[in-house]
């Protein structure tokens, strides 16, 4: 049987990519490696009755246009809000965000009556920087080399938008492409506990610290977010994120998408120069006029295809891009809620993200270990309890605390990951039971991922949950290879639809949707 499309990988971008291409007539096959769908974007029972989100955990940056073409409540996706953020110090006081702006403004004002001042003007900036690159976010980016006249307007396009900004704007702009997280923040505010935990944002997925050059704009990436509307909206995924890759699937599987799991694949078939279908690991030959590849560049262009059927300049390109895995993730099965020093009980501060960064310094210390090929001992940990919005991910009466950790460099400067796995699980639990000290009476269970189990169950290059960081120099026409920026590859009719193309990682989806698009006017 022959196909019109094969795309490897049933991550959400995969199945976006795939939705698209069947709703518009094309016969599209998904293969996933695991038992599972979702990629990163998935829910998994890793313990009797405790069902987790084991990579991505929270939703914001999903467009709004796959929620709607795909009609994905229908499919049974339903997003709960999430609360805000709650920062414990070490001095026993703490500061806590909410949605309510009212009450945030009142809780800086605790801290600083400036900031509380700086506040509104600060989200009014960043919500002005998110509308201007919103639309960016659904472009396939121009060939800033081309004369092509369609591509010309793209950059003209750009630029009226950048023109149409007013000054202030525009200088803002320039700022978050340019600095650190820290230095764009010191020109709003003056609590360090606030910064600490704004900029926070500005390092995920990158190997990176607060205060390098290029982490502003990762801060406006996780800003760009939005729920039914709303900027900087997070929420969960009721039953997990896998069940956004589920209603995905659903969507693509009533618009014809056939979806096969436990299928590797092997190897890309090339001849005379263009792609002719795949190779699974067990030998099957499957053909196909397209494929598309989901997973990221490594794993793309230097293990599914030979080395002789590419350029060797464009190769060169794929060696020196950049995956950095820095991240860990702790999940944790509790017998009851972490009683917080700072705030004790059960109170709605537990409802948000819980944020482990009480201090600029802080978080630089961990970076600075992460430099040495050390994991850090005090690292920044992003946690979030989903039963508290969702009971159904656990029996009744107990709970998931879901860590997001950083630094944990994908190479250490001594000994290896499976030897320093449980040591890096002690070291979170140590840094939690700082501020929340019955966190180890109430654990049931524990999962410890490290960058290396990142690569090996979910094939993320080097553990980076952004197949390769969203560093200034991998972003828009450059990623993931400078030339190749429009999902389309040297090999013909192979297309990227990953992460690592353009606009980049987190439960999105476009990459997956604007890679179909393109596919469709390409071959229309």
């Amino acid at each position: 049987m022959k196909y019109d499309a094969v795309v490897i990988g049933g991550g959400h971008n995969g199945l976006t990519a795939a939705a698209y291409l069947a709703r518009a007539g094309r016969k599209t096959l998904v293969l996933e490696r695991r038992h599972v769908l979702g990629g990163a974007a998935v829910t998994e029972e890793v313990f009797p009755g405790f069902r987790f989100s084991v990579c991505s955990y929270v939703v914001s940056l999903l467009r709004p246009e796959i929620i709607r073409d795909l009609d994905l409540p229908r499919h049974g996706l339903e997003i709960l809000p999430l609360d805000g953020t709650f920062t414990p110090m070490p001095n026993g006081d703490y500061l806590w965000r909410v949605n309510d702006h009212a009450k945030t403004r009142r809780e800086i004002a605790r801290h600083s009556r400036l900031d509380a001042e700086a506040y509104d003007e600060y989200g009014k900036a960043m919500v002005e920087m998110a509308r201007f690159v919103k639309p960016i976010l659904n472009m396939t980016p121009p060939d800033p080399m081309s004369l092509d006249p369609r591509e010309l307007m793209k950059l003209l396009f750009m630029g009226r938008r950048f023109r149409a900004l007013n000054d202030v704007d525009r200088y803002n702009q320039v700022q978050l492409m340019t600095m650190s997280a820290v230095d764009f923040l010191d020109q709003w505010f003056e609590t360090d506990v606030l910064k600490a935990t704004m900029s926070a944002s500005g390092i995920i997925g990158t190997f990176l610290g607060v205060r390098s050059p290029g982490t502003a704009y990762v801060l406006l990436h996780h800003y760009m977010g939005e729920i039914d509307g709303a900027f900087r909206s997070w929420g969960f995924a009721r039953g997990g994120t896998g069940a956004i890759s589920d209603a995905i699937a659903s969507a693509a599987r009533e618009a014809g998408v056939e979806i096969r799991v436990r299928s590797p694949v092997a190897r890309i078939r090339v001849k005379d120069g263009h792609t002719t279908g795949v190779v699974l690991a067990n030998g099957d030959e499957i053909a196909a006029d397209l494929v598309l590849s989901s997973v990221d560049p490594n794993l793309t262009f230097l293990k599914f295809i030979d080395a002789k059927e590419l350029p060797g300049e464009f190769l060169d390109e794929v060696r020196r891009y950049k995956f950095r895995g820095s991240s860990g993730k702790v999940n944790l099965a509790l017998d009851a809620l972490p009683a917080f020093r700072c705030l004790p009980g059960d109170g709605p501060h537990l409802r948000g993200a819980l944020s482990i960064s009480p201090s600029v310094d802080y978080l630089e210390r961990a970076y600075d270990q992460a430099k040495y090929g050390e994991f850090s001992r005090r690292p920044y940990i992003d946690m979030v309890i989903p039963t508290l919005t969702d009971p159904s991910v656990a029996p009744p009466g107990k709970h998931i605390l879901s860590c997001f950790v950083q630094y944990a460099p994908y190479k250490l400067a001594s000994g290896t990951w499976d030897d320093e796995r449980e040591a890096f699980g002690d070291t979170v639990i140590d840094t939690i039971a700082e501020y929340a000290p019955n966190i180890r009476d109430i654990i049931l269970h524990r999962q410890v991922l490290t960058p290396l189990d990142l690569e090996r169950e979910f094939g993320l290059t080097e553990g980076n949950i952004f197949q390769g960081e969203l560093t200034l120099e991998q972003l828009f026409f450059a990623r993931p290879v400078p030339g190749w920026a429009q999902y389309n590859t040297p090999v013909r009719n192979l297309w990227m639809c990953g992460s690592a193309t353009h606009p980049g990682g987190g439960i999105m989806g476009a990459p997956g949707r604007n890679a179909a698009l393109r596919i469709l006017g390409h071959r229309s």
